[in-house]
């Protein structure tokens, strides 16, 4: 009996993490940088600081301000987005990653982002 407990957890979590991987979310994500000379560029350099050392609320901060400051930048919402999911707000993300998608095309780093794809399925 307690194999059997043994395996249908093994294979539970392996379930789990397996749907975890598929849907994209949770995966690691690097923040984009702005077009050199943005009005967003200093707040969006500070949030990739402060996201790569994993200060997610500073890092939201900071891209927050990166928005206001240029809220026609993908790159700005894109990153946002990604602080957003590190801090579980994950419907809010997906809120970001749609205007990142729609202000992003042409950027591949945007339209081929896995994590931007799985947040993209909440919002329908």
């Amino acid at each position: 009996m307690k194999k059997l407990v043994e395996l249908a957890l093994v294979a539970i979590v392996t379930v789990a993490i397996g749907i975890f991987a598929w849907t994209g979310i949770g995966n690691a994500a690097p923040p984009l940088k702005t077009a050199a000379g943005s009005t967003a560029e200093a707040h969006n350099n500070e949030g990739i600081e402060n996201y790569n050392l994993e200060s997610f609320q500073d890092a939201h901060d900071h891209f927050k301000e990166a928005v206001k400051a240029d809220p026609q930048s993908g790159e700005a919402h894109y990153n946002l987005a990604l602080a957003l999911d590190k801090l579980g707000e994950h419907m809010s993300a997906a809120k970001h990653f749609k205007m990142a998608a729609d202000l992003g095309q042409g950027n591949p780093e945007i339209e081929n982002s896995r994590i931007l794809k799985a947040h993209l399925k909440m919002l329908k």
